[in-house]
């Protein structure tokens, strides 16, 4: 398994996550089209958290079941928690965030979420 650090522009989020990148999601509803993101979803067990939590502020809407995290200084949003389907806590990352990732050579899927 591969392990990947991440954050925000300035460094007040830091993280690393382990997994391999198979794919990411380019989605289109109304925060993610705004965001442009691309998301990787892994289990919450594969994040660590460099830095403390007090350094990010979260937004949520809609639903309310995602905790989109951003740095209240840079503005960057490097990752969001919620559940899978099945209940199992996990992270999406933004894989743009990460180091050494190009975006360009990831599978990118696209998902219609701006019509859920």
């Amino acid at each position: 398994m591969a392990r990947y650090s991440g954050g925000c522009h300035c460094g007040a989020i830091d993280y690393e996550v382990e997994g391999e990148i198979e794919q990411v999601l380019d989605c289109n509803c109304s925060l993610c089209g705004k965001r442009g993101g691309l998301l990787w979803f892994v289990p919450r067990t594969a994040f660590e958290l460099k830095t403390p939590e007090s350094n990010y502020r979260t937004y949520t809407f809609n639903t309310h079941k995602l905790q989109h995290h951003f740095c209240p200084e840079c503005g960057i949003s490097p990752f969001t928690e919620g559940q899978m389907p099945d209940g199992t806590p996990m992270v999406a990352i933004n894989a743009r965030c990460l180091e050494g990732v190009e975006p360009a050579s990831l599978k990118v899927v696209h998902f219609d979420g701006r019509s859920r």
